[in-house]
């Protein structure tokens, strides 16, 4: 990678004025994890934006990608003309906010046939438009496993779609991004979809969620995954006292900054300030948290 380039991921994770630092006053700092990059996912916090304010907010709190949410009220959807399509896409690159990509709720587990079809072809429909607006991929879901079927058979099915997604998407260049989400949240499981998968542009969106922590713990639980993750990843509100679990945020900095993670680190929070004024303050708030864990986890990075 281009000096130019790098420069252009630290600044988008950190800020213009701090990634001079972390460039030219911070020599210390590991190679790994530069590549990081802070973002939003529009649900709660960015769910009633449509894509001038969208994009106002995001500059003003230095967010540089969102990942669009289906049914919000930017409004960009499979619905929208050629023209509408272009009006967006210039929107997203005249304001210097990346539009990360789309984020469905197709989900491929069903025990209908009819249904999981329907479902592939309503994504078909999002990878298309992602393409047309400047995206680079769309989000789906695994999203349950049905009582009456047997796992292993659900497992082959979900990753059986995602492959048909994958094939569909190399010709529009974007990727598949499977949620860890719902009823499939056992890495384990989510290893077997994507061994099924067995397709390059089909990759893992981590979810930041408690299950992590199960059996041998998180750091177990990434390795199951790490070499499938794709170019997103959602977080909570980093500092939620009220979270039933507390997810250790840091250590997945460390995890990620470790694995030279390339690719958008996502808040998807549950629990939005009332207000655009505090809502763009907490935005601050959970760039600069993060920030803070990426760089002390780059002061270590291999240790």
């Amino acid at each position: 990678m281009k000096p130019t380039d790098r420069r252009q991921f630290i600044s988008s994770l950190f800020g213009a004025s701090v990634a001079a630092a972390a460039l030219g006053q911070q020599p210390k700092l590991s190679y790994k994890g530069e590549n990081i990059r802070f973002g939003l996912v529009t649900y709660m916090w960015g769910a009633e934006w449509d894509v001038p304010t969208l994009i106002e907010n995001c500059t003003k709190a230095g967010i540089g990608g969102v990942e669009l949410r289906v049914e919000h009220a930017h409004k960009v959807s499979h619905t929208l003309t050629e023209a509408q399509r272009k009006e967006a896409r210039a929107a997203f690159a005249d304001g210097g906010v990346e539009l990360i990509g789309m984020g469905t709720n197709f989900e491929f587990h069903s025990a209908d046939p009819d249904e999981v079809k329907r479902n592939i072809a309503n994504a078909k429909d999002y990878i298309k438009l992602s393409h047309d607006v400047g995206g680079s991929g769309v989000k789906v879901k695994p999203n349950a496993l049905p009582k009456e079927v047997a796992k292993e058979k659900t497992l082959e099915q979900i990753g059986k779609a995602l492959a048909e997604l994958g094939d569909y998407a190399i010709g529009f260049g974007q990727e598949i991004r499977l949620e860890v989400h719902g009823g499939v949240t056992d890495l384990g499981d989510i290893r077997t979809v994507m061994e099924v998968a067995k397709a390059d542009n089909v990759k893992v969106c981590w979810n930041s969620n408690d299950k992590d922590l199960d059996g041998d713990g998180i750091e177990a639980n990434f390795a199951k995954v790490k070499d499938y993750l794709g170019r997103t990843l959602h977080m909570r509100e980093l500092n939620d006292a009220a979270a039933k679990v507390k997810y250790p945020y840091a250590t997945l900095a460390k995890l990620l900054v470790d694995a030279d993670y390339d690719g958008w680190t996502c808040l998807e929070g549950h629990k939005p300030p009332k207000g655009d004024e505090a809502r763009v303050k907490g935005l601050i708030e959970q760039r600069e948290l993060w920030t803070a864990m990426v760089t002390e986890a780059r002061k270590t990075a291999g240790a």
